[in-house]
């Protein structure tokens, strides 16, 4: 333990001290014991008696000319609690500033036991601080620029991929029998043990086969079906199903085919763009043009990115506040186990991510020092967030909210300097990150998405894309982590959601990277919560759907 040592802070009147000695001093932790004064407390306690006393009321006193003794004996323990609470936060606002402390976090404060009104109360103060940076070099950085041209190729691939999405259907010849992938409208009326139950009937319901918009085996037994028939279908309600009285219970549902639509191709022409909206198919191209641009430039940014997040890692490295690091592995954890749960055999999937914890814990130290480097960088080179910046953040942040909720949101950000350092954070560090790229040696090289997306993935720090006779090892891997992959394919969804913007519209293929290799990307520094609040939640976008089919 470091120089023990005490003093006294002394106030603007010089009558009312606190007394500190710093009682740990171990790496980046600090505890020290406070003494506040019960002198300093009943001053405050006098300061606040004078600031109500126009305001009290009593019997017999004309308005503001009630007696401070009196006062003192009709408030006196609430205006003590405060006293005690004011005096402690201003105790700790000084302390930092005595010690010239950078909490990393909050710190913990605890009042010792068996305080007394009228007694000197004793505190502990117990924190973090951030370490010392020496400002980081930003001299002598390099980074390829893989950049892929969105040519005709390109661009009508994505409307072809978002004309398979606007799925539509034809009527089929009467004799047609249903398959998967079709479209049957349908009556039923559903019934447990032959008695009906609410929310079970529904008319000219439309369902595709093999959609999973029913309870399970529902749709499996209209397949072979066609205009006409009349099918009983015979089901079990999940065991986890909303409603409770459902919950387990076998199901019969009286169902008539009353149509069979088969899918009907897009044909991507001027009627198609018109459909949409639009003039012309050019013009279609044109839109789709520009989001092929911003997707690609997103992939392109998300490798520079991750390289100069490699190269600064690479040089530097310093001790940082545990809880820091624990703060940001609980939140990823957190989001790992939430997928886990989704995976086809859940126990084995934990078991797996429970062999690989001290792996995420690593990242979660590379985290919190890149997030510190970067926020380091920034204050060094004048890097900030302008008013009107933080402004519109606030706004865009409200919109998540109802509308009768928004002024309240605006305003607890505005008040809470916590909640808007985290609001703030992302786009600081984008401000950072575009900084650097400025200050880099940049070399450009043409690729394919494809290999763009592999140079994305890769878990080497290279930045070369890998091929055909480039040299290099690519079993380099421990074969441990090679074989434990499958549900890490999921993994990596959720640090996918958590840096949408990185990657704007990230192709399925894209999604297959470690989910070692995307919690790497992301420092500290630039959590957002609301991305991930999504991606816990998408999940049970399913259920409701299944309700509102099963009740139709």
């Amino acid at each position: 333990m470091a120089g023990v040592h005490r003093y006294e802070i002394l106030s603007k009147d010089k009558t009312k001290a606190m007394k500190t000695v710093e009682t740990l001093n171990e790496g980046l932790k600090r505890e020290f014991r406070v003494t506040i004064t019960a002198k300093d407390i009943d001053a405050r306690v006098d300061d606040e008696v004078k600031n109500i006393a126009p305001t009290v009321r009593m019997p017999g006193f004309r308005p503001g000319k009630v007696p401070p003794n009196l006062i003192r004996k009709m408030h006196g323990a609430a205006l003590s609690a405060d006293a005690l609470n004011k005096a402690i936060d201003q105790s700790v606002r000084d302390l930092m500033a005595k010690e010239k402390l950078r909490p990393a976090l909050q710190p913990a404060v605890t009042l010792a036991d068996g305080y007394e009104t009228g007694k000197d109360a004793e505190l502990t103060v117990a924190l973090e601080v951030l370490p010392d940076i020496e400002t980081p070099s930003i001299d002598g950085l390099k980074l390829e620029r893989l950049t892929v041209p969105a040519d005709d190729k390109a661009v009508m691939a994505k409307i072809e991929e978002f004309a398979a999405q606007m799925k539509r259907f034809e009527e089929a010849p009467k004799t047609k029998k249903a398959a998967t992938g079709d479209q049957v409208i349908i009556d039923f009326a559903g019934s447990v043990d032959g008695v009906a139950f609410d929310g079970g009937t529904g008319e000219d319901m439309a369902v595709e086969i093999g959609s999973g918009q029913l309870i399970p085996g529902f749709e499996d037994q209209l397949i072979g079906a066609k205009v006409g028939d009349e099918k009983t279908v015979k089901v079990t309600f999940p065991d986890e199903y909303p409603v409770e009285n459902l919950k387990g219970a076998k199901a019969e549902f009286a169902v008539t085919v009353k149509e069979v639509k088969v899918p009907a191709a897009s044909k991507i022409d001027d009627e198609f763009a018109k459909s949409l909206g639009l003039e012309s198919l050019d013009k279609l191209k044109e839109l789709m043009k520009d989001q092929v641009e911003q997707e690609l430039n997103g992939l392109t940014r998300t490798y520079m990115k991750r390289k100069l997040l490699d190269q600064l890692a690479a040089a530097h490295d310093f001790d940082v506040p545990p809880t820091m690091v624990e703060a940001e592995f609980g939140q990823i954890w957190q989001q790992l186990e939430q997928e886990v749960e989704r995976e086809d055999d859940p126990a084995a999937a934990k078991a797996e991510l429970e062999s690989d914890r001290d792996d995420y814990h690593a990242i979660a130290v590379r985290r919190v020092r890149l997030g510190l480097l970067l926020s380091e960088i920034g204050q060094a080179h004048g890097v900030q967030v302008s008013q009107q910046e933080m402004q519109r953040l606030i706004m865009q942040a409200a919109q998540q909210y109802r509308p009768e909720d928004r002024g309240r949101f605006m305003e607890y950000v505005q008040q809470d300097a916590l909640a808007a350092a985290q609001l703030r954070a992302p786009l600081y560090e984008d401000k950072v990150v575009d900084f650097l790229f400025e200050k880099a040696e940049i070399s450009d090289r043409e690729v394919t998405r494809e290999e763009l997306e592999a140079a994305i993935e890769a878990d080497d720090d290279s930045g070369h894309v890998h091929g055909p006779g480039c040299g290099h090892d690519h079993d380099h891997k421990p074969a441990k982590k090679a074989a434990a992959k499958k549900p890490a394919a999921k993994k990596a969804e959720v640090k996918e959601e958590a840096k949408a913007e990185e990657a704007p519209a990230k192709k399925a293929p894209a999604k297959k990277a470690a989910a070692k290799a995307e919690a790497e990307e992301k420092p500290a520094a630039a959590k957002k919560a609301a991305p991930a609040k999504a991606a816990a939640e998408k999940p049970a976008a399913k259920a409701p759907a299944k309700k509102a089919a099963a009740k139709k």
